[in-house]
């Protein structure tokens, strides 16, 4: 990669500090017991790791900036570990008919290289702030390199909890980044001799310390930069031999290992844009690798046709697309990479895509990023069922089959994209805080917006001016001239035993909208529609209810058999302009009511600052799908502070209100229908 395409990862360091510090056994601060901050170490703020491979650079570190060694990194030894380490196992997904007759299966993937965040200072578990690259659009992706290093701060980054989870939970792996700079931005090459230094016994002891952090961490495997230059064959043959160890041990870990195109094997940095002669060792020794921006029509053909050669699949290679500057006004010879009549010739990687988020003006709002992006993902007709082709950006949308992990009971969904200007619970809002956190985030619809009539399309959006839990809803706005069938999931669901699905909705119109279910049990020809049921949902039939919101239950037809769509069939009288919000859905065994999860145990205060809290507890038993904390004012109010996939929380900001001597605070268990179990407490002296 060009310097220029760098310059954004080197302008300094975030401002918070990330001191390691010991974890106290549970007897140092047992659950219920007050803790004042004299009694407890300092409450720093947990953040995502960073590390060099092993000598530290001369000087002294910027401020925020915390120099370690990762031949020094022992799990034991890692404070901040239980914050970072993700909990959501990698979901299998599968393939449903492609939404449009363009759309490909088995050819090309997609990698998408993200900076979430600096590499100093990235919080561990979100921030107040909802200006987030909150990426919904996993459908399309295969892959994602959590991006970022400098010589400055360090080199080899490890993608934090909320970012694994939430691909996790749409079946995307999830790298970390290996980055071993150019000289002019600071490379240094006794970096990459450190990175492949053989100990006595001739292995590659960061090999196996690479593999370690992520099978602690809980991601995927390890991209691999080496752009330092000044190597010669012998650092070339070096590096390939760290490379086979690597590979190998972390195959046997079920991790993955992606190479870049820049390093060739007589040790020198010559970007081919190609695979040949001169890098084609190490992409047999990677899973993929990432081809160079310097590709070319021919450099990608003679690249698949010498994978195909290798008998490696050429669609592990992916095809460097730099969005970085320009996003979708990127000049892109799409027929090189995915060609609209012929098959796919590699793979697609694009570089940079939270350029959707970064190219906003000032004061911009969530939903004006979810509009960027969708139009990033999906093209300009903003509807995956009818892409438009005369469109310069050939959205992935338009090329690549979006993929599904929705495919067993109970699901459930509230739509929420992992950020939001206020924080809301069963219709109601419970803090004022604007707030990210990817890990909460839901399964997200894969088809958005697959919007079904014969009459005018209204707009459909995530909208953030309410929710039924989380940070927003599902916004259907404008005329309704004819019936309206907006396409949810596509899904792989049984029905065995009969199965129920609870819709959470909300008519700010007064238009008296009419809503059915609309389910589909068999699987469309590619780019048809669903062939749907559509079931009515009765209001008269609906549950508790809170601002406006009800949950109507409608039961399945049939006991055996697979849901393969779901969606939801609006209608009004004469065209009657409509504000309809879907706040949630859940599809689960009629038969089979959901227990309350078990609440977790061991909750206690771990560090202590005036103004800061760590807290850890045992995770609960049973399916979890998050926790959720709250603190319980001396009225009896529950303020939310928070949520989380990992058994430790960092507060931020507490302080006691009038007349409180001890402050409480409340975790919940939240289990996959997003029932809550009771409480867990602890109570912390100011």
């Amino acid at each position: 990669m060009t310097p220029t395409r760098r310059a954004v990862l080197f302008t300094g360091a975030a401002t918070a500090s990330a001191a390691l510090l010991p974890l106290p056994s549970p007897a140092a601060a047992a659950s219920g017991s007050p803790a004042g901050p004299g009694a407890l170490p300092a409450a720093t703020p947990p953040l995502a790791s960073y590390w060099y491979p092993d000598s530290l650079p001369s000087g002294e570190p910027g401020e925020g900036i915390t120099w370690r060694s990762l031949r020094e990194w022992r799990a034991e030894g890692d404070a901040d570990l239980a914050f970072n380490a993700s909990t959501v196992p990698l979901a299998p997904r599968f393939t449903p008919a492609p939404v449009n007759t363009t759309a490909r299966t088995g050819q090309a993937r997609i990698q998408s290289l993200v900076s979430f965040g600096p590499t100093a200072g990235n919080p561990s578990q979100g921030s107040p702030t909802a200006d987030y690259y909150a990426l919904t659009h996993w459908a399309y992706l295969d892959e994602l390199v959590f991006w970022g290093g400098s010589a400055g701060e360090g080199l080899i980054l490890a993608p934090n909890a909320p970012v694994v989870d939430a691909a996790h939970r749409h079946g995307v792996r999830v790298l970390g980044n290996i980055f071993l700079p150019p000289v002019v931005y600071g490379g240094q090459l006794r970096w990459t001799r450190d990175l492949v230094r053989k100990d006595a016994d001739g292995h590659c002891p960061l090999a196996e310390r690479l593999v370690a952090v992520a099978a602690a961490y809980g991601f995927d495997g390890w991209f691999v930069n080496a752009e330092t230059e000044g190597g010669d064959a012998a650092l070339g043959a070096d590096m390939l031999g760290f490379l086979t160890e690597l590979k190998k041990l972390a195959s046997a870990r079920g991790q993955r290992v992606t190479w870049y195109d820049a390093m060739t094997v007589n040790g020198a940095v010559s970007w081919q844009g190609a695979l040949n002669n001169r890098n084609e060792a190490f992409f047999e020794k990677a899973d993929d690798m990432f081809v160079d921006f310097r590709w070319s029509p021919s450099s990608l053909a003679s690249s698949a046709q010498l994978a195909d050669r290798l008998e490696r699949d050429r669609y592990a290679l992916w095809a460097g697309v730099d969005v970085e500057s320009s996003g979708w006004n990127h000049s892109v010879n799409w027929d090189a990479i995915v060609p609209a009549t012929a098959p796919h010739v590699t793979s697609l990687g694009f570089y940079r895509p939270e350029w959707t988020r970064n190219h906003l003006p000032q004061g911009h709002t969530p939903a004006d990023f979810h509009a960027a992006d969708d139009r990033f993902w999906i093209g300009r007709s903003l509807d995956p069922a009818h892409p438009d082709t005369t469109d310069g950006w050939r959205a992935p949308a338009l090329s690549v089959a979006d993929r599904s992990t929705v495919s067993s009971l109970p699901f459930a969904t509230t739509f929420n994209t992992g950020h939001g200007l206020r924080w809301y619970e069963e219709g109601r809002v419970t803090s004022e805080t604007p707030w990210n956190h990817l890990g909460l985030q839901d399964r997200l619809p894969s088809r958005r917006w697959v919007v079904r009539t014969e009459g005018t399309r209204p707009q459909v959006a995530f909208d953030f001016e309410d929710a039924w839990r989380g940070g927003n809803s599902v916004l259907v706005s404008g005329a309704l001239t004819a019936p309206v069938t907006l396409d949810l999931y596509a899904t792989r669901l049984p029905l065995r035993g009969g199965a129920v699905v609870d819709l959470t909705y909300r008519d700010e119109s007064g238009a008296a909208v009419g809503v059915e279910l609309a389910v589909a049990t068999v699987e469309p020809a590619a780019g048809a529609a669903p062939p749907y049921t559509y079931l009515p949902v009765r209001p008269r039939h609906h549950g508790r209810a809170g601002g406006g919101w009800r949950t109507v239950t409608v039961r399945l037809p049939g006991r055996s058999g697979t849901v393969h769509a779901l969606g939801v069939r609006l209608s009004a009288a004469d065209g009657t302009p409509v504000a309809w919000r879907l706040g949630a859905l859940a599809v689960r065994q009629a038969d089979r009511p959901e227990r309350r999860p078990a609440p977790p145990t061991g909750l206690r205060v771990t560090a202590a600052s005036e103004d800061a809290l760590r807290l850890a507890w045992r995770p609960a038993r049973g399916q979890v799908r998050q926790y959720t904390l709250h603190r319980v004012l001396p009225d009896g109010t529950r303020r939310f502070l928070g949520g989380t996939c990992q058994s430790a929380f960092h507060v931020a900001g507490p302080r006691p209100v009038e007349g409180e001597r001890t402050a409480r605070f409340e975790v919940r268990t939240v289990g996959e229908v997003y029932t809550a179990s009771s409480p867990a407490h602890v109570r912390h002296t100011w």
